[in-house]
């Protein structure tokens, strides 16, 4: 029996089962859900968050290198925000803007300016991690022939 057999026709998963009675869940497993890959996909869970477009700073930063339609598709999590674990992020307001690999637990802190790679266009991410490679970036605009 495989796991999708398991769980055909229920909404339980695992991770979301309370271990301890209720009047004790709280101090005994305060994040019982911390750091688990369940629900909505990031992409989904960043609509409606600002853009490198609307923060100041961040926009200031990378507005020569990328114009206001491509500064608007750069989402920013907001601090408190928890990071997939797993998933890919790069941090904004990191002069090297390394990217890297959340792990369980993480969370935006308002030092940080953590952009979700896969809310991203991969032409935008590519030119924001410094890939300089033409194939894998390309061109802005139709070609003009000389």
């Amino acid at each position: 029996m495989s796991n999708r057999d398991v769980h055909a026709g229920s909404d339980r998963f695992p991770q979301s089962e309370r271990k301890h009675p209720d009047e004790w869940q709280q101090e005994l497993n305060p994040d019982h859900m911390a750091g688990q890959n369940i629900g909505e996909r990031s992409g989904d869970r960043e609509q409606g968050l600002p853009t490198a477009f609307d923060e100041k700073e961040v926009h200031r930063t990378l507005h020569a290198d990328f114009d206001d339609d491509e500064l608007k598709q750069i989402p920013i999590l907001q601090p408190g925000q928890r990071l997939q674990q797993g998933a890919s992020y790069l941090d904004l307001r990191d002069p090297g803007r390394r990217e890297f690999t959340a792990m369980g637990g993480m969370e935006a802190g308002a030092e940080n300016g953590y952009v979700p790679k896969d809310s991203v266009p991969y032409s935008v991410w590519n030119r924001l991690t410094g890939v300089e490679n033409p194939e894998r970036i390309p061109e802005r605009g139709p070609r003009r022939e000389e």
